[in-house]
């Protein structure tokens, strides 16, 4: 089927069977040929009661035979996705298939992703594992198996694939390190779920020194398969999935589509598979450029940050869900006014929650601080493992930082390096792979 008439049969299926889509693409003609005639996705729109999914407007069909996965948050505030059994079957064969490259025959892989709360990432390596192309096996240990458990089974098997978020990487890594220990056996690290940094890697090389680092691919829970890793993609790079989905480049301040290469904007999604709650131009909340030029096969593109209005933000094991933080502020500080900034440091993410207020309060930080840990109790874990450091600070409105061209506040500012030409410089992103 032509990419035009793909776009006009879901638009239309998308338009008749889902409320939240017919008001959305009202005043939109039906005959629809291109992404650019159709309006760009609300995100906080989108996932407006999507917590009751016996009425959230957007799903097309009742529940049933689907899989149902949280995207973020905890205390049950994350927001639910849900994928009809043949589309996550069909989401998983495509992003095995593009995983075929990364093995090589007889590998033996620890599965060390997350399971369990309606997390997806382990049952989606999991299954995607099924239908890499190559022969190779599984152990799938989940991202709670204890560091010695783990080395002593890598030695015991000869597992020499270790595939999982960075964090547990690293946790593994620094229980490594502080014993005098290596693994030469190990000689592929695939990572996925978050950024890893240059500090990070020196650290997963010192212990793992025959390893090949690389991102196991650019997948979320919400958006599905978005970009697949090749080996000709360097740090940072994906490359389309090409009748997977459609993905744009859109300029922030003005909405523009961006064509050219190496100039940053919103990536945009539209999964080509999606019907039960289908995705139709969808920023996934990351920025990104294009690295080929358009027409190209599977064209490549390079991430490069979290977007300043994302409603998710992923770091480390964690995902921050900008309302929860808003409303938390709100509550205990009375101010509307607030930033979150993410940078790197030591290896550690560091992530300091900026508020304005008039009269600043030590008392009203560690209310704040409480707060954040009570949401998300992954940030204490993170902190025993210096894998995090949580700053909160008062300050003045005019301290927020704003867009430089649209004077916009900003609720995110991803401070860490994203340009590899940069990594001898500061320490730089590898690759910021997405998965849940």
């Amino acid at each position: 089927m032509k990419t035009t008439d793909s776009i006009s049969e879901l638009t239309g299926f998308a338009r008749e069977h889902s409320p939240y889509y017919k008001n959305s693409f009202a005043n939109i003609p039906e005959a629809t040929s291109s992404l650019c005639e159709l309006p760009l996705l609300d995100p906080a729109d989108f996932w407006k009661d999507s917590a009751n999914l016996m009425q959230w407007p957007v799903l097309t069909a009742p529940i049933a035979h689907a899989l149902v996965f949280k995207t973020g948050g905890s205390t049950g505030g994350g927001r639910l996705s849900v994928y009809a059994r043949t589309e996550w079957q069909r989401t998983v064969e495509d992003f095995g298939r593009s995983l075929s490259e990364q093995f090589s025959s007889g590998d033996r892989v620890a599965n060390l992703f997350f399971a369990g709360d309606l997390y997806a990432s382990f049952l989606f390596i999991h299954d995607s594992l099924a239908h890499v192309q190559t022969a190779v096996s599984e152990f799938p240990f989940t991202g709670e198996v204890d560091p010695p458990k783990l080395a002593d089974a890598i030695n015991q098997h000869r597992i020499n694939v270790l595939a999982g978020v960075p964090a547990q990487l690293l946790t593994f890594a620094s229980w490594l390190k502080q014993r005098g220990l290596t693994l030469p056996l190990v000689d592929s690290v695939l990572y996925g779920g978050e950024s890893l940094f240059a500090s990070q890697r020196q650290l997963l090389e010192q212990v793992l020194p025959n390893a090949r680092i690389a991102s196991i691919g650019y997948a979320s829970v919400d958006g599905g398969f978005i970009g697949a890793s090749h080996p000709d993609c360097v740090e940072g790079e994906h490359r389309t999935p090409d009748g997977h989905v459609l993905l744009e480049i859109i300029d922030q301040h003005s909405g523009a589509t961006i064509e050219a290469c190496d100039q940053t904007g919103l990536l945009v999604l539209t999964n080509l598979h999606r019907r039960l709650m289908p995705l139709i131009r969808y920023p996934v909340g990351d920025l990104a450029c294009w690295r080929e030029p358009p027409g190209t096969a599977q064209r490549k593109f390079a991430l490069r940050g979290r977007s300043g209005n994302s409603q998710r933000v992923r770091v480390g094991i964690l995902s921050l869900m900008t309302d929860e933080i808003s409303e938390s502020v709100r509550s205990i500080t009375g101010s509307d006014d607030w930033q979150l900034l993410i940078e790197q440091a030591n290896s550690a993410d560091v992530l300091t929650l900026k508020y304005a207020v008039i009269e600043r309060s030590a008392r009203i930080d560690e209310k704040l601080e409480a707060r954040l840990i009570e949401l998300y109790p992954p940030i204490a874990q993170l902190r025993a493992e210096r894998l995090l450091e949580l700053r909160i600070k008062s300050c003045r409105f005019e301290d927020l930082a704003r867009h430089p061209r649209a004077g916009k506040s900003l609720r995110i500012v991803d401070l860490r390096c994203y340009d590899q030409e940069e990594r001898e410089v500061r320490d730089g992103v590898v690759d910021s792979a997405q998965l849940p």
